[in-house]
């Protein structure tokens, strides 16, 4: 089926499973320090993202996907995994060892050729992250998750069947449905995947699940499994952050053993082709992601292809909307929490706090660095709207889009009240 012609599937949620983890392999360069905000400006609102390794203490933020993160120091780190990737079956043997192992591999031969791996660079979070995508067209549209992308400040493609690397922009993306569209750079004559109809999956359909598992690259890991039910509803999160959850509903749930760096690779029936898009999983021990190396998922959970078609068909086709952010994201530049989360003595104690949201660092290099904004600020209003709290500055900001003049009103470390205006940047997708 041609992937501009998809329907998207909105049958509502029949049951609701455990809170269950996103899954794009992250590997963080220096020790975790704190959770924070970034503030970058767009059409879907903004950053909330990643952890951000900072030298001093910042409370806990919500954010909207929290992927399993391998410290570079020391193995208390979720997962316990230090500063490596989890070790995996080689890739060419596939990650289950069932009976269906064979017809797996073959399914999967078939498939990966239309894969390509997706390696990130998190600029303003001192990290990296891996997943995988789905080749759309030759010349190089490629479908995945957003959360593969989250924060990313450059990406790069490689492809499975040439093993060339592309430079990869995102042309848009749809933060609450967990989509991204993404452009490789001079790609041409691509394979691309063949992609099935979501609205034909059957419960216990035997299917296949293939992606960049670990992010080690190469020929894609697979992994046979079962679909166990439709239209599941999920709050995506994990243990590292269980405030920052997602809601994602519509979902295929499988029993096929999706791991850390799958995330925006295809979920395939018998035929090879592509039904859904990996998106999360959970292990074996009941946690929020995989807990050790080689876990089992007990559920795994894919976007339905037709979903995340007529997503991609939106952004290909510059339709954006309350959910979909067209082009590049909008960027300050500055790390914010809820002005009543602060320590006593400060803007936005715990007596007397002001409503807004107070600066916890202004990031160097960025709009905001070049105003009078400082961390202790308290920002109260964007464009003349009260900004009460960092979910209600989220609402303001959705119709802002990068090169944009805005108007800040702040609150000092002294309590009087300033404004100032700033043009908005250009920043990593959220």
């Amino acid at each position: 089926m041609d992937w501009t012609d998809q329907e998207t599937e909105v049958e509502p949620p029949a049951v609701t499973p455990p809170v269950v983890g996103h899954h794009a392999q992250l590997s963080f360069l220096n020790a975790l320090a704190a959770f924070a905000l970034v503030l970058a400006v767009g059409g879907s609102g903004f950053i909330l993202g990643h952890n951000i390794v900072k030298p001093t203490t910042i409370p806990s933020a919500s954010r909207r996907f929290a992927n399993p993160y391998f410290p570079s120091s020391g193995s208390s780190g979720f997962g316990g995994f230090g500063g490596t990737f989890p070790a995996i079956s080689t890739p060419s043997q596939g990650q289950t060892s069932t009976a269906h192992s064979a017809a797996a591999a073959k399914i999967a031969t078939k498939v990966d050729p239309g894969l390509v791996d997706i390696d990130t660079n998190l600029g303003y979070q001192d990290g990296a992250a891996a997943g995988t995508g789905m080749i759309l067209t030759k010349n190089g549209n490629v479908l995945t998750n957003n959360h593969v992308i989250d924060g990313a400040t450059s990406i790069t493609a490689r492809d499975v069947e040439t093993g060339k690397t592309y430079t990869a922009t995102v042309v848009g993306y749809d933060a609450t449905q967990d989509v991204a569209l993404l452009k490789l750079s001079g790609a041409k004559d691509l394979t691309t995947i063949t992609t099935g109809n979501s609205r034909d999956v059957t419960k216990a359909e035997a299917v296949v699940g293939i992606g960049n598992a670990g992010g080690v690259g190469g020929t894609p890991s697979y992994a046979a499994g079962k679909v166990i039910a439709l239209r599941q509803s999920i709050t995506a999160s994990d243990e590292e952050n269980p405030a920052g959850a997602e809601r994602l509903v519509g979902m295929i749930e499988v029993s096929a053993d999706i791991q850390p760096g799958d995330s925006g690779g295809p979920l395939v029936n018998s035929k090879g082709d592509v039904i859904g898009m990996d998106t999360a999983g959970s292990s074996t021990s009941g946690g929020f992601g995989f807990e050790e190396a080689g876990s089992t998922s007990t559920q795994a959970y894919a976007i339905p292809i037709n979903t995340a078609l007529t997503i991609a068909k939106s952004i290909k086709n510059g339709q954006g909307s309350s959910t979909i952010h067209i082009g590049t994201t909008a960027f300050l530049g500055v790390e914010v929490r809820d002005a009543t989360a602060t320590s006593s003595g400060t803007s936005g104690g715990s007596s007397g706090a002001p409503s807004g949201v107070t600066v916890a660092e202004v990031i160097p290099n960025t709009p905001a660095a070049n105003t009078a904004l400082v961390a202790g600020d308290v920002i109260t209003s964007l464009n003349g709207e009260d900004v009460t709290t960092t979910t209600s500055l989220a609402a303001i900001l959705q119709t802002l889009h990068s090169g944009e003049s805005v108007q800040i009103g702040y609150l000092d470390q002294s309590g009087a009240a300033s404004t100032l205006s700033v043009t908005l940047g250009s920043g990593p997708a959220q």
